[in-house]
């Protein structure tokens, strides 16, 4: 069924400017999910899939409108940028919903992903499609030759990203874009459709577009308030169990904390515990760990009695969900710390049950003689950290 007239789809370069880069892909997407790899139990989307994979989004779209009303009438194709619009799909229970039009177009894009989670059954899928901020640097770049290329991209950047975020700007920007056209990474996608309650089941980069498939797990997320800020606030599993949050400056693109149960998934966990290859930390977040600057926010914390100088990594709920219950019930004996105990220890752990063991020899030395061992682990930190050169990653 298609709801709302087709508009046609509208980029920043227009098609006979640009230079598509050929087999242009993106950190995790290869080792990301794939429908092929999913039981998918949906007809008309698996005949989509298979027809339309090779496909420019042109064609797609032609593509669906000339097959459109051979499609089973719980599935939906909508050409809408009004989230609140998906309301009239209320009542008729969707198994699928194609949107035609780009993320990058839709105003209130939350609002969207949200609607489109509500109206339809458990199990349902969303079909949806962009251009990421990383393809869109490197259309600029490939598009215009040398010195003229960075500073078209440098005015892009600053327009769309810097502009488009900042408190002191955000509303000029809003008001003179009407909040279309925005520009969002790869991760920042990912991390909206998980906030929205919807799996990714398959992601890929074809022909100047990045597609994602999504299947609905959960309910949406309404009640939070992500932050662009450089300076954010993080949920984490506190004292006796209570969640506190964390400050830190941002190394990552914005949403990546929605998105830790697919990187889990897709990339499992690297030596030391912590997420293998995550591409969720940007250019400048690998600078601000290396010089552990991006943790002097915590002092915030420190000086509010919620965490100290030395103690337990504060964790996510989705990380403290790995350990085990009765390391659970010992991490948050303990206020969390700056200084995590496996910067002390000669050897850095390898893998998750290594960081628990660390943990749990801190804890158990901390409740014998709490001074002492904050006293021994916070110097023996310290020496790591300046001739061992262990650092935050």
């Amino acid at each position: 069924m298609s709801l709302f007239k087709r508009k046609k789809p509208w980029v920043e370069l227009q098609h006979e400017e640009e230079f598509i880069p050929k087999n242009y892909s993106e950190a995790g997407v290869d080792t990301g999910a794939k429908l092929e790899d999913e039981l998918v139990g949906n007809v008309d989307l698996e005949r989509i899939h298979n027809a339309t994979k090779l496909m420019s989004l042109d064609d797609i779209l032609d593509w669906l409108d000339q097959h459109q009303e051979e499609f089973d009438a719980s599935t939906f194709i909508v050409n809408t940028d009004d989230g609140n619009a998906l309301d009239t799909l209320m009542g008729h229970h969707p198994r699928l919903i194609i949107n035609k039009l780009g993320l990058t177009r839709i105003r209130h894009l939350n609002t969207f992903l949200n609607k489109a989670n509500e109206t339809m059954v458990d199990g349902g899928y969303l079909w949806c499609h962009s251009r990421t901020s990383g393809l869109k640097k490197q259309i600029i770049l490939l598009s215009h030759p040398g010195l003229i290329g960075k500073v078209l991209y440098l005015f892009h950047y600053g327009w769309h990203r810097v502009c488009a975020r900042m408190k002191i700007t955000r509303w000029f920007y809003m008001w003179m874009t009407k909040g279309k056209n925005r520009c969002y990474s790869r991760v920042e996608l990912l991390g909206r459709m998980y906030r929205a309650g919807f799996e990714v089941v398959d992601e890929r980069f074809h022909r100047g577009e990045y597609f994602i498939l999504g299947q609905k797990f959960r309910k949406p997320i309404w009640d939070d308030d992500p932050s662009y800020g450089a300076l954010v606030k993080l949920n984490r599993v506190g004292y006796k169990g209570h969640m506190i949050g964390v400050y830190k400056f941002r190394t990552m693109y914005p949403y990546s904390e929605y998105l830790q149960p697919y990187i889990l998934e897709h990339e499992g966990l690297q030596k030391g515990g912590k997420f293998a290859h995550d591409y969720r930390v940007n250019y400048w977040g690998h600078k601000l760990r290396s010089s552990w600057l991006d943790e002097l926010p915590m002092f915030i914390n420190i000086l509010k009695g919620q965490m100290k100088l030395v103690g337990v990594r504060p964790l996510s709920r989705q990380y403290f969900g790995l350990y085990t219950p009765e390391m659970q019930d010992l991490h948050v004996s303990v206020k969390p710390g700056l200084l995590p105990p496996f910067y002390y220890d000669e050897k850095t752990p390898e893998t998750l049950e290594d960081v628990q063991a660390s943990e749990r020899r801190y804890i158990e030395a901390y409740h014998k003689r709490p001074f002492a061992t904050d006293w021994r682990y916070f110097w023996g930190t310290i020496g790591n950290i300046l001739f061992k050169h262990k650092r935050s990653h």
